[in-house]
């Protein structure tokens, strides 16, 4: 056995710390193969090692919660004996390195997570977000990480159904690529990772093993430099139509009692799905990678055990049901082998040419991974700017045309159009809404489903950016009629050696709490991906939030577009015209200033929960939460997705008119109705600020007497952005 050097230890991303401990559980030297387990269990990606401590602060219980985090998603109830399962990952790096693998097998990774515990995916999701436009690799990264995502999803046979795509130059040398998979399951016929039984059978199916993706849970864990390119080996290469063969033999399987266990090998591969599965259920584990379905006769055991092939699951059988399940499976084209079987001792090992290529102790490995308490320096309070301080622009409609027709506010359609989001005939509302909702098959219920984060907040006021992230993803929900029920989370940050960056994660962790916590929104499975830099310059601080809830009647449901004309419009929450750190400020003054707009979580959950009622109550034919680019741009969204106009005369309140349309206060809602005198009744008896601003009708945009843009110059604008940007050569 050749002697593991410092070097090896630092190529292995461990510190000398880190390799003490090794020796001392291990109480030897460890050969290259365990090295290269120890290396990826206690990368950052796999252990969490600088943000559990954290994590363990947030909010994760509630009646209607099966499970939270800790297994491969959240689960929650959704009545009549029925379930969604759901989670949102990370493929930040392999995507900017290799776009269209690294995103199509992001995609393919968060669906086993699904599918794994019993359920159908029903909908799939992505948050995205690149470098500037001008930027020499945002158009190539855009292009394959579109693809990739489309290819994977369409083929899949599940549909793309929404999601979000912002462009900043913090994000030209690190991407981020968040999906997010949603399925449905009956909450009797839930499955679980943990292993259990001496003797019985451990099995290998799906995709053979390959030397793709090797190191990629480590790779996932240090930041880039000038050797970026020489990173792509340890990019997965996915292949869809085997996935869909594998989500059906598994469902079929798991329609008979014969697994124990079951565990997709996502991260770090056979390594983290054996150990993980070992560990919950509190068994060991012998395998024998000779048995190990491979592409290559030649692979060693370092490279079995660290591959991070797709398309692969890891189960524990009841004894003598494999031949059962090898049937199911070879019926399905796919590759099934018993490699091992489950043992008392505790141990992981491994067994190849007849010979122990590897022992380790399951428990100790896994429980003693790190956990830092890393130093922070908590972000300063910016300065609350005044309005005052904001020059009005000479044309207000201009200057919504200006910010609509933007990189961040312009229709994506040219991205969802990619995306097959009518396939299984359930979805209910396309992209471009609040939320998306999907029926639940053969019922009338729905769920609805949501991503959404603010990076200028959170880079601003991490506390108060963590706790807005919660709440839009809350109204989001609440705006199409639904019942907010969990979220989870992709917390992308910089490099959490550095105590800034670390403030910045703790404030949102904060921020999040607080939110989930008043709100009763809680974070049932998420993911964490530090280090996402470049040469030392990091992303702003993106902590991605899915967010789900329910529908009893879809039929119920409404949308953001402008549906009849002369509706009365109604402003429902109060208005200040705050505009720090504004989308105005950023698209029209480019300026990034000021404090963001400070959230009353108890203001949030009464003016949401009204609204639902409204909504419940079928007063409300159109509604859409007010976020970016306040009121007018709400406005100028939803006329474009009704194809009407509206007339609108703002409020003598003593707010500067482009502070009234363009400011950023939160807890607000438009809303259409044609008895706007009951929906005002039910805002006072609820105690919320609610007014009328307005009536739907003709083919423009007005504002009092003077400010008017057609409906159709909005959406040339608004439509046009993105096509250009990707046919210019």
């Amino acid at each position: 056995m050749s002697k593991i050097t410092p070097e090896i230890v630092k190529e292995h991303g461990l510190t000398e710390d880190e390799y003490d401990k090794v020796l001392e559980i291990m109480g030897r030297e460890p050969n290259i193969t365990e090295l290269g387990i120890f290396s990826v269990m206690w990368s950052e990606h796999c252990s969490y090692k600088s943000s559990k401590k954290w994590l363990k602060t947030l909010h994760t219980e509630e009646p209607w919660v099966i499970c939270g985090p800790g297994e491969n998603a959240g689960i929650v109830d959704i009545g009549d004996g029925q379930a969604a399962i759901f989670k949102m990952e990370s493929h930040n790096h392999p995507s900017f390195i290799e776009p269209f693998q690294g995103a199509a097998t992001g995609v393919g990774g968060i669906m086993r997570d699904i599918f794994t515990m019993g359920a159908r995916p029903v909908a799939n999701m992505n948050a995205l977000r690149f470098g500037r436009p001008d930027h020499p690799k945002t158009k190539h990264l855009v292009n394959g990480v579109v693809a990739g995502i489309g290819s994977y999803g369409n083929c899949m046979g599940v549909p793309t159904v929404g999601g979000e795509c912002e462009f900043d130059t913090s994000y030209d040398g690190n991407i981020l690529v968040n999906a997010m998979t949603v399925g449905v399951a009956d909450t009797e016929k839930i499955f679980y990772s943990a292993a259990a039984g001496e003797g019985y059978p451990l099995v290998y199916v799906g995709s053979r093993t390959g030397r793709d993706g090797i190191h990629g849970a480590t790779m996932a864990s240090a930041e880039f430099d000038d050797d970026t390119d020489e990173k792509r080996p340890t990019v997965q290469v996915g292949d869809p139509f085997t996935e869909k063969l594998v989500l059906e033999a598994c469902l079929e399987l798991m329609a008979t009692d014969a697994i124990i266990g079951i565990q997709d090998m996502g991260a770090a591969g056979l390594t983290c799905s054996t150990f993980e599965m070992a560990s919950k259920g509190g068994v060991g584990v012998e395998m024998d990678l000779d048995l190990v379905p491979k592409r290559a006769a030649d692979m060693t055991a370092y490279e079995l055990m660290l591959s991070e092939s797709q398309e692969r699951m890891v189960m524990v059988l009841k004894p003598g049901r494999e031949e059962e399940a090898r049937k199911i499976f070879e019926k399905w084209e796919l590759n099934f082998a018993v490699v091992g079987r489950l043992t008392d001792t505790g141990r992981l090992v491994l067994k190849m040419g007849g010979e122990i290529v590897g022992d380790l102790p399951i428990d100790p490995l896994a429980e003693a991974s790190p956990e830092y308490d890393r130093p922070w320096v908590a972000t300063s309070k910016p300065a609350i700017l005044d309005a005052a301080d904001v020059p009005a622009p000479n044309d207000p409609c201009a200057a919504l045309k200006r910010m609509i027709g933007s990189p961040n506010f312009a229709q994506k359609r040219w991205i969802w159009d990619q995306y097959d989001h009518m396939v299984m005939g359930d979805t209910v509302q396309r992209p471009g809404g609040d939320s998306a909702v999907v029926r639940v098959h053969g019922t009338p219920k729905g769920l609805a489903i949501t991503t959404d984060c603010t990076p200028r907040y959170c880079y601003a006021d991490p506390f108060e950016g963590g706790k807005q992230v919660v709440a839009e993803a809350w109204r989001n929900i609440t705006a199409v009629g639904a019942k907010p029920l969990a979220i989870t989370d992709c917390l992308n940050f910089g490099n959490p050696e550095r105590p800034e960056i670390m403030g910045q994660f703790v404030g949102c962790i904060e921020g999040m709490g607080e939110a989930c916590r008043t709100l009763e929104f809680p974070v049932v499975s998420g993911n964490v991906s530090f280090y996402n830099e470049t040469r030392g310059e990091g992303i702003r601080p993106t902590p991605t939030i899915g967010g789900i809830g329910v529908l009893t009647d879809v039929a119920k449901a409404v949308s953001c577009a402008f549906s009849a004309a002369d509706e009365d419009i109604v402003l429902i929450g109060e208005t200040n015209g705050h505009l720090g750190r504004s989308a105005y400020l950023a698209e029209i003054e480019g300026r990034d200033e000021g404090a963001p707009p400070p959230v009353d979580l108890a203001i949030e959950r009464r003016n949401g929960d009204a609204v639902r009622g409204m909504i419940d109550d079928g007063l409300v034919s159109a509604c859409h939460d007010l976020s970016d680019g306040g009121v007018f741009v709400a406005l100028a969204e939803m006329a474009m997705a009704g194809d009407m106009g509206a007339a609108i005369d703002a409020p003598d309140t003593g707010i500067a008119l482009h502070a009234w349309l363009f400011g950023e206060d939160q807890a607000r809602y438009l809303v259409t109705s044609r008895d706007a005198k009951t929906v005002l009744a039910k805002a006072a008896e609820a105690g919320v600020p609610a007014s009328i601003i307005g009536r739907t009708g003709s083919d423009r945009l007005t504002v009092g007497q003077s400010l008017s843009i057609s409906v159709s110059e909005l959406k040339s604008a608004h439509e046009d952005w993105m096509p250009n940007f990707m046919s210019a050569p």
